[in-house]
């Protein structure tokens, strides 16, 4: 097996290359053959200046993370860093692709920096619970700032070539091939006397900006971290940057590393990590029998189809947006235009780019136009019979092949399946609003839906730059059948005693960015009504409650000002109404309910182990396949805190013993079935040596 660190000479210039696929991951061998690379360079009296580049489609993309969780094994990035710095030989990073995590430290320690247009540097690792450990909170300060510190180090913020040459952080933008390129460079080094510029001998610029900049960003991420701490340690790695002389802030930073690489919020980031990945690994699904797709049609111009549309554009696919109404159409058509208009505006798309993809969109209201499209994804009412009503006129109209999703968030897709001749081909792509910012998308599959159906239905959620979960039919199928259930709990307990806004804020404080009234105002309460009501007239029993009196009344989310709570014109801080108090006063009385103290702590079981324990029971059921791809879809979807891992990750530390006592506890106070422990739950801690079934 080839060596993935690679020496070579080109006249004066060595060339030290890394060719370790996919990412040029900074493993032990790479770690070790940088050091053997440079000390064969150092001692060559014909070399003058080093180039480092990588292979591949990429330069260094980050550590091994799968080193994290092992013995360290000799030399550290950090070891490797600093005899970068040291070289009396000016070592220049060629970077192309992504610079990340420790990619982007190593070229740090370089003395210069080149980069590819297209290039993409960060410091991503508070994404994963981590301070960088190799010197990156030292030196990039150094170079660029603190404020451009700040957003790249404690908020994970990636900047593009550009920008980097703008702010000092490379010395200038250079194309392919890059070792033509690193020779060029080096050219014009010859002939400076004195060792190479190092960021170590640089103070931090502005210091006195420097602190107050600091400080602004601790009382702000104090605030936005929902109970993470790795943002905090990033702020204090920083610090060190501008009060110790460099030396003393290596030592800082790397026991903030250490530390929160022992954390749980480290861990449960790790585990989020490689879920996502994992999820897209579908046993017994063959990626090789996705059909090609060139061509997309989208039903319905309201919110979610222009979403949608957008979704596609700017995956570079031609989509034609159809609506039978013709106000609505045009309605859509211009808020996919303000959309594109709002992207040149805020510097995320050139005006070139923004035109280009409103050219791949045209429209019809005959139904006729989308004859020879790959896939069409329905995005109407949900209402059963119109969506097969739709179906049965697209199964009429498409070529056979065509994709026939839906995405609907409730309805049975085989019923919708049955409204054509061709059930193989239907299949459910549920997207979450907004859909062109939402990364979860799930993948539905109904009883007849053909692999090559479902293989390119998870090959267009990658394309779309989504996560795609393949889930089973069944109401609300994962996610919404999940936050139901939760929803349920939560009108209960206000129902028992609780307000609205002590549910919410106990669910904040668990770490989800909305509480359960909060996100349903901001979804609009008309949507789980109508979902309501059509599971009322398919035969369903469900019970009336207080938020179905609210609809009924107009207050229906923050779109109307009202909800559960209201809201100020220009102004979506939800504020306690005491009108809704009064209203949830005289349902139970109505309901004659004795109102009770219900504590925090009670609020936080309920919430969450009535989560758990149907998520038991979908894996029971096999609508969802892993317990790995509940934590996606909720921590993608739904907002689950990612340092915690995921729902059924955060269950398992949580203990499934204690979740399955309190279950049993609240059965027996309440009668009610959905608190007997799933049979998933108790086999697992039969499996486990620990709890079981009460008698």
């Amino acid at each position: 097996m080839a060596h993935p660190v690679v020496y070579e000479r080109h006249g004066r210039f060595a060339v030290i290359r890394i060719d370790h696929p996919p990412v040029n991951a900074l493993n032990q061998s790479v770690r070790q053959g940088l050091l053997d690379a440079l000390a064969q360079a150092l001692v060559d009296a014909q070399v003058t200046a080093i180039g480092l580049m990588c292979a591949g489609r990429t330069f260094i993309a980050g550590a091994d993370l799968r080193e994290l969780s092992q013995l360290p094994q000799g030399p550290s990035l950090p070891d490797v860093t600093a005899v970068i710095e040291a070289s009396r030989k000016p070592v220049i990073a060629l970077m192309h692709g992504t610079a990340l995590g420790g990619g982007l430290e190593i070229a740090l320690a370089c003395h210069y920096r080149l980069a590819t247009p297209d290039t993409e540097l960060g410091l991503p690792e508070v994404t994963l619970g981590l301070v960088p450990g190799a010197g990156g909170t030292q030196r990039l300060p150094r170079l660029v700032g603190m404020p451009l510190a700040i957003d790249m180090v404690a908020r994970g913020r990636r900047i593009d070539a550009q920008r980097a040459l703008a702010c000092g952080l490379v010395h200038g933008l250079v194309h392919e091939p890059l070792l033509e390129a690193g020779q060029a460079f080096a050219r014009t080094l010859e002939g400076r006397d004195g060792p190479p510029p190092r960021a170590s001998d640089r103070p931090v610029p502005d210091a006195d900006q420097a602190r107050d900049g600091l400080d602004q960003a601790a009382i702000a991420l104090a605030r936005s971290a929902r109970g993470r701490q790795a943002p905090l340690k990033c702020l204090e790695a920083l610090r060190a940057s501008l009060t110790l002389p460099f030396a003393e802030g290596l030592k800082t930073e790397r026991q903030l590393f250490l530390a929160c690489k022992g954390s749980d919020e480290h861990r449960g980031l790790v585990h989020a990590f490689f879920a996502e990945r994992q999820a897209f690994k579908v046993p017994g699904l063959d990626d090789r029998l996705a059909r090609p797709v060139a061509s997309v049609a989208v039903l319905g111009a309201g919110t979610m189809g222009r979403g949608i549309a957008i979704s596609f554009l700017d995956a570079g696919l031609p989509v034609c947006l159809f609506d039978v109404n013709p106000e609505a159409l045009k309605q859509g058509l211009g808020a996919i235009g303000q959309h594109y208009a709002r992207a040149v505006a805020r510097g995320r798309l050139t005006e070139d780019e923004a035109r280009t993809r409103q050219r791949r969109l045209s429209s019809t209201r005959d139904y006729g136009a989308l004859a020879t499209v790959d896939l069409v994804v329905e995005a109407a009412v949900e209402n059963l019979g119109i969506k097969r009503e739709i179906f049965a006129e697209l199964d009429r109209v498409c070529r056979p092949g065509t994709v026939l999703a839906t995405n609907t968030s409730t309805l049975d897709i085989d019923r919708i399946a049955d409204a054509t001749d061709r059930p193989a081909d239907v299949i459910g792509m549920h997207f979450f609003s907004p859909a062109n910012v939402m990364r979860l998308l799930e993948v539905v599959e109904g009883a007849a839906t053909g692999a090559a159906t479902q293989a390119t239905a998870m090959s267009l959620a990658r394309r779309l730059g989504k996560v795609g979960v393949l889930v089973g039919n069944g109401y609300g199928f994962v996610g919404n059948r999940i936050l139901y259930r939760r929803l349920a709990e939560a009108l209960a307990l206000v129902t028992d005693g609780a307000t609205p806004a002590r549910v919410d804020r106990v669910l904040t404080a668990f770490g989800f960015p909305m509480g359960q009234f909060a996100m349903s105002d901001l979804a609009g309460l008309d949507v789980g009504y109508r979902a309501r009501e059509e599971r009322r007239r398919a035969g369903d029993t469900v019970p009336r409650t207080w938020l179905d009196l609210l609809v009924e009344q107009g207050r229906l989310g923050q779109k109307t000002g009202a909800g559960v709570y209201r809201y100020e014109p220009g102004d979506r801080t939800p504020k306690e109404d005491v009108e809704v108090l009064r209203l949830i006063e005289r349902f139970r009385a109505e309901q004659g309910v004795t109102v009770r103290a219900v504590s925090d702590e009670e609020i936080r079981q309920r919430c969450l182990y009535v989560m758990v324990n149907e998520a038991f029971r979908i894996l029971d059921e096999g609508i969802a396949r892993r317990p790995v791809d509940i934590d996606v879809i909720w921590n993608c979807g739904y907002g689950f805190p990612a340092h915690k891992g995921g729902l059924m990750y955060w269950a398992e530390r949580e203990g499934l013993a204690t979740i399955q006592a309190r279950l049993l506890d609240f059965h027996d106070q309440t009668g009610e079935a959905h608190w007997r422990p799933a049979d998933g739950l108790n086999r697992r801690l039969a499996e486990a040596g620990a709890g079981g079934e009460r008698p």
